[in-house]
């Protein structure tokens, strides 16, 4: 059993270039034109810089030369703050009963337009136990009603449907 031998992330550089020729642009920018592979490298380690193969899909491949540490770094702290900047939306939930009371249901509603105005999708779930199973078309007129409540803030993503002894509906904000 052999290792495997370690991959390389990010673009190829110096010795890894396997094309024998490349379209040079060198460290200010400028196109140098088709250069032989090896003559390029040799400059580009006289300037004291990376030969960095930025488009190896061309023909010929283009390759700049740069500092490849710099390079890296830069890439990597992009993308950190990429990272950084967006959004997760998360799916918050919001439990009910159908016979819940005026102020239950009031916090209950705070609680959505919270959600909402973060910008995350809210399910709300009407659970039904016992002989609350026999009266569901409540649960559906109380779901309806919060669809009502907040269709200024949010849509529907998934219409009010009955899974079991529950119904669920699903709200993303607008």
């Amino acid at each position: 059993m052999r290792p495997v031998a370690p991959q390389k992330d990010g673009p190829l550089a110096n010795e890894d270039i396997t094309s024998p020729d490349v379209q040079l642009i060198d460290a200010e920018g400028e196109n140098r034109g088709i250069v032989r592979t090896r003559d390029a490298m040799a400059e580009a380690q006289e300037q004291g810089l990376d030969l960095v193969l930025i488009a190896a899909n061309s023909q010929p491949p283009v390759a700049k030369m740069l500092d490849l540490g710099r390079y890296k770094y830069a890439a990597q702290k992009k993308a950190a703050e990429a990272r950084k900047k967006q959004k997760v939306i998360e799916v918050k939930e919001v439990q009910m009963r159908p016979n819940i009371d005026d102020h239950d249901y009031e916090t209950k509603m705070k609680a959505v337009h919270r959600f909402l105005g973060d910008g995350d999708r809210v399910k709300v779930t009407m659970r039904f136990r016992g002989r609350e199973m026999a009266h569901q078309d409540l649960g559906m007129q109380l779901l309806l009603k919060v669809k009502e409540q907040t269709e200024t803030v949010a849509k529907v993503e998934s219409q009010p449907r009955s899974e079991g002894r529950q119904m669920v509906m699903v709200l993303a904000p607008k």
